[in-house]
């Protein structure tokens, strides 16, 4: 196949490129910096040079391949709400020009949006509220719409922990805080869990999708079902050879500060029946080895 994949540069997206040309398919990458576009070319991916909210040049690459892997998402905190409506109205445009025709459409979504549930999330479970609450469940409900006009559209959730060397995600936004602070905090007991990939098996399971397009429209990219945040923050203190501490009230607000929600999610989830649907297996290496052995205290 030839597969179309936004933000192939990224830390998700470059791992997709890689399972799909070691898996015999063709990639047609969308990059837009000098530097992403030599590292694209270096694997043998084609470069496709532009801006993804450039929605005609989107929708050009996307109508040029049999299967579309959207992957590259804003992560600028300061304009959240903006760049999940950016990213509903590119959705909305891949989906558009796969319109009429089988090809998979994959797009990508949290985990966190199960914040709080109550139990361990499933595959089926229903975003629990819309994008006017929290928005980065604009996602969903794009692609949510696209199945709607009768697109072949898949939802990948990831974890709040997609792990790995080179990462630069909310593990490493922790680490930076707790050097900064001389300590290493976890909230109340603790006990809130996060699920974890590693990029690889994550990678892997879009891979799946777009080669066996089941009959699960919503997969869950989780290899690790709940860690708790307070065994996070031992490996780090460990690590970092700094006090691990519980924070509360006024004090978590001031060590986390604007990460301090994130840092509090409680959002364990199932992978059985992605598992199921597709035989993914991940194998990669754990999210608490990963923080001692991938140089995330370097």
């Amino acid at each position: 196949m030839r597969v179309f994949v936004t933000g192939a540069s990224g830390f998700v997206g470059s791992a997709v490129v890689k399972e799909l040309l070691e898996n015999g398919h063709q990639v047609l990458g969308l990059v837009r910096s000098d530097k992403g576009a030599e590292q694209l070319a270096a694997t043998g991916a084609e470069v496709y040079r532009g801006d993804v909210n450039d929605l005609p040049f989107i929708q050009k690459g996307a109508a040029a391949c049999d299967a579309v892997i959207h992957t590259a998402f804003n992560h600028d905190f300061s304009r959240f709400k903006d760049n999940c409506e950016d990213d509903r109205k590119v959705i909305e445009a891949l989906g558009d020009a796969l319109a009429g025709t089988s090809k998979p459409l994959v797009i990508t979504s949290g985990i966190g949006l199960f914040n709080n549930l109550g139990r361990v999330a499933l595959e089926d479970d229903q975003i629990p509220v819309g994008s006017d609450v929290i928005p980065r469940a604009a996602s969903e409900e794009a692609a949510l719409a696209a199945s709607a006009k009768g697109v072949n559209a898949y939802v990948v959730r990831l974890p709040p922990s997609v792990h790995g060397a080179d990462d630069h995600g909310f593990v490493p936004i922790i680490i930076g805080m707790d050097r900064e602070k001389n300590e290493s905090a976890y909230l109340g007991e603790g006990n809130n869990k996060w699920p974890a990939v590693h990029r690889f098996d994550a990678a892997a399971l879009y891979r799946l999708i777009v080669e066996k397009q089941p009959e699960l429209k919503t997969l869950h990219a989780v290899a690790e079902e709940g860690i708790a945040f307070k065994e996070i923050a031992t490996a780090i203190g460990e690590g970092l050879n700094i006090p691990v501490v519980s924070k509360t009230g006024d004090a978590a607000a001031a060590h986390f500060t604007w990460f301090a929600h994130f840092a509090a999610m409680d959002c364990a989830a199932s992978s059985a029946k992605t598992k199921e649907a597709l035989g993914w297996e991940p194998n990669g290496t754990g999210l608490i080895d990963d923080i001692k052995n991938a140089g995330y205290l370097a």
